[in-house]
């Protein structure tokens, strides 16, 4: 199971509304239910959606309530790959028994992949992502320049990633895979932080926004951005999904968004979560 929800990065790396609308426009959404907007979110993936808490559940109920609908939250486990989860969750259905959402969030908005999954319409980044190291200070020196430069404390300290992720196979190969021998694999970012925490690895590699979220409370490590020319996929942007014929809700929702960014209520989503947003 790829573990970048969801596969779409290491494919990539070898890749004015007002208020609510009407209830009269509302009613006229392409919704499953009347008066209710079914949004699809990733289960266990905080700080983004976990046991019905997190950024994406946030925006959900936010969009919701901008198109006068009331939010209905899907958690869904994550397939072999994003293809697989726009099927199960956006145009098809999902084999454990879901019916489809009207909407699913957290989608990566490429060209080249939203060609590929004609089958929705993907649209309205949220945030940009980005690959980050978390570093111990005191064992990592700051990670900036090439590959070469910004690893060469790893070729005799340890870094931990997650199994199955862009950050896993970006460590195993790069440098002709010179560092394979200290890259440890944890189930989780969040073991993985851990084991820092423990002193077990010096750093750790993953998306800026779930090393935040683990290290919230571990303010003695630095973050660094990674932007290096041995690095295809640096960012991308998060938006949403829905089904390819949907265009009426498709607009709503970006309205709906475009007022959160106005507002300055999407900021203060992430800013509660603990997140830097990142404006697309």
């Amino acid at each position: 199971m790829r573990n970048d929800r969801r596969g779409f990065l290491i494919a990539a790396g070898a890749l004015c509304a007002g208020a609510l609308l009407p209830a009269y426009a509302a009613a006229q959404l392409e919704v499953q239910q009347a008066g209710t907007l079914r949004v699809a979110v990733y289960a266990d993936y905080a700080p983004f959606s976990a046991r019905g808490k997190g950024i994406d559940v946030a925006l959900a109920q936010a969009l919701a309530e901008r198109l006068g609908l009331r939010a209905e939250i899907v958690e869904f486990p994550p397939d072999e790959n994003m293809a697989d989860d726009l099927r199960n969750m956006v145009w098809k259905g999902h084999y454990l028994g879901h019916r489809p959402a009207d909407l699913m969030l957290h989608v990566p908005v490429d060209a080249q992949f939203a060609a590929q999954n004609d089958k929705v319409a993907i649209f309205g980044p949220y945030h940009l992502e980005t690959m980050a190291i978390a570093r111990n200070p005191e064992r990592v020196p700051p990670v900036s320049g090439s590959a070469a430069v910004a690893f060469e404390a790893f070729t005799r300290e340890k870094i931990g990633v997650e199994l199955d992720t862009h950050a896993s196979d970006f460590m195993l190969h790069v440098l002709n895979g010179r560092l394979r021998e200290n890259v440890v694999h944890f189930r989780s970012i969040g073991e993985a932080t851990a084991a820092m925490v423990k002193g077990e690895v010096s750093a750790v590699m993953a998306p800026r926004s779930q090393l935040e979220a683990a290290l919230k409370e571990h303010r003695q490590f630095e973050l660094n951005t990674l932007n290096m020319p041995e690095m295809r996929v640096k960012g991308w942007p998060l938006g949403m999904a829905v089904k390819a014929d949907s265009k009426e809700l498709a607009s709503a929702l970006s309205g709906a968004l475009a007022d959160l960014q106005r507002s300055g209520e999407l900021d203060r989503i992430f800013a509660t979560h603990g997140i830097t947003h990142n404006v697309p």
